[in-house]
């Protein structure tokens, strides 16, 4: 384990989420972060959210990271984060007015900024793609990678310095205003409007811009303990996930893009854990092999309230998929897992795990590459027997129903890592510590 030039322990624990998104992080980081130094988010933007409940309420979390709540902890949004101006000042105020401080909130200068015509473009070009629509959540986040990549990003290191700004403006968006016209047919963006806008966003957000990998080093130098937040899934990841159906994001939404995305190298990240739902969800287009459409899934919709934070879309749901939890185990290398709404499987009779798939009746056990052999697989179901108690009020594991604990220990064994946590509520209480992950 790596440890501080003075010999103490420095333990940088990762969060992802092992599905398809909306697993529970937010609430898992919001449980963790009691025991943490720094917590910070190191990828995706807006069009990801956090729901996190506790003593203060229940709060909706784009881009501040879920370890706010504790005015003791430092809140850094590292590198890897887009940030949408407005959307981050709303956030910030829509806490300040709830009584939380933002006082312990940092956000890197290398962060790239979405702009009012990613956002358009992000609509236009789903749209324009028809029936091959990903399914975006049109917040500009795409498009915003989509530049950084292509070397044509703003960053809040730009943002902050008017005359920086004005000048990296003054180049990207005659080129952004001829894709606007030329290819979607819009209105141009007005020049001035755009920066004057912008440049008053950069003056109020300058307070919490900061070097945030120096602040992360230093704080490894001194021992502390750092949680590193992933956002979306594992399963939407540009390369290892249902691609074309995935998050733009840059860094990954896997483990590999945490060290990336916050400043610290990877032999930094001593442990890391994987958010899993007790059943599946999907928000968006793409195949999904233990989708239930109609009955048992829209039971499961309307009994965990499956209606995405951002968008409030309305998610597909079905059974758990012990296939694609194996392969993001494997892929992010998992010291451990965590397993959420517990409770929302508390009415049902019987409950089911995809444990394998079959194309044509030839059995697969791997999750495949391809977006066309995938929408082909049929899942291979193992019926358990469920329990039928209520599990909300539970903090001891050893007191969950039996046939809860059994099946806690079956997605345990089907994943291949030890559960750390399961959860059977919404609220930082409603947790059952199995293993201790800090």
């Amino acid at each position: 384990m790596p440890r501080s030039g003075r010999g103490k322990f420095m333990p940088v624990i990762v969060v992802i989420g092992g599905q398809w998104g909306d697993e529970g992080k937010g609430r898992t980081i919001d449980l963790l972060a009691q025991n943490a130094s720094i917590v910070a988010r190191y990828s995706a933007g807006n069009n990801a959210g956090h729901t996190v409940v506790n003593d203060m309420g229940t709060f909706r979390l784009h881009l501040v990271p879920a370890g706010i709540f504790y005015g003791d902890k430092v809140c850094i949004m590292g590198n890897g984060v887009v940030v949408d101006p407005p959307v981050l000042l709303e956030e910030i105020q829509d806490l300040q007015s709830k009584g939380v401080s933002v006082k312990n909130l940092y956000v890197s200068d290398r962060c790239h900024i979405v702009m009012p015509y990613h956002i358009l473009i992000d609509r236009a070009d789903e749209e324009l793609r028809g029936p091959a629509a990903i399914g975006t959540t049109f917040r500009g986040v795409g498009p915003a990678f989509v530049d950084k990549v292509g070397r044509i990003g703003i960053r809040m290191v730009d943002l902050i310095n008017p005359d920086a700004f004005r000048e990296r403006l003054s180049l990207v968006l005659p080129y952004k205003n001829a894709v606007l016209q030329k290819l979607y047919g819009l209105e141009p963006l007005d020049f001035d409007k755009v920066y004057e806008a912008y440049r008053d966003f950069g003056r109020r957000l300058a307070p919490f811009v900061a070097d945030t990998a120096v602040m992360v080093q230093e704080a490894l130098t001194r021992g502390e303990t750092i949680l590193l937040e992933g956002a979306q899934g594992s399963l939407l990841d540009l390369d290892s996930g249902t691609y074309e159906y995935v998050t733009s994001s840059v860094p990954s939404s896997t483990a590999a893009g945490a060290g990336l995305g916050i400043g610290i190298g990877p032999t930094q990240i001593t442990r890391v854990v994987a958010v899993y739902k007790a059943y599946q969800t999907r928000v968006g287009n793409g195949p999904m092999p233990t989708e239930l459409k109609g009955g048992v899934g829209d039971e499961l919709r309307e009994k965990g309230q499956e209606y995405g934070a951002t968008t409030g879309r309305p998610r597909r749901c079905g059974w758990f998929d012990a296939v694609a939890a194996r392969y993001t185990a494997r892929l992010n290398g998992l010291s451990g897992a965590v397993i959420t709404r517990l409770d929302v499987l508390d009415t049902f009779a019987s409950v089911k795990v995809c444990t394998s798939y079959q194309v044509d009746g030839v059995p697969v056990d791997r999750f495949p590459a391809s977006r066309g052999r995938l929408a082909c697989c049929e899942p291979i179901f193992e019926e358990l027997p469920g329990w039928q108690e209520p599990t909300t009020h539970v903090r001891r594991f050893e007191d969950l129903p039996r046939h809860a604990r059994e099946y806690v220990k079956r997605l345990e064994q089907l994943i291949g890592v030890p559960v750390a946590l399961v959860s059977v509520g919404p609220e930082r209480e409603q947790a059952i510590i199995v293993k201790p992950i800090l």
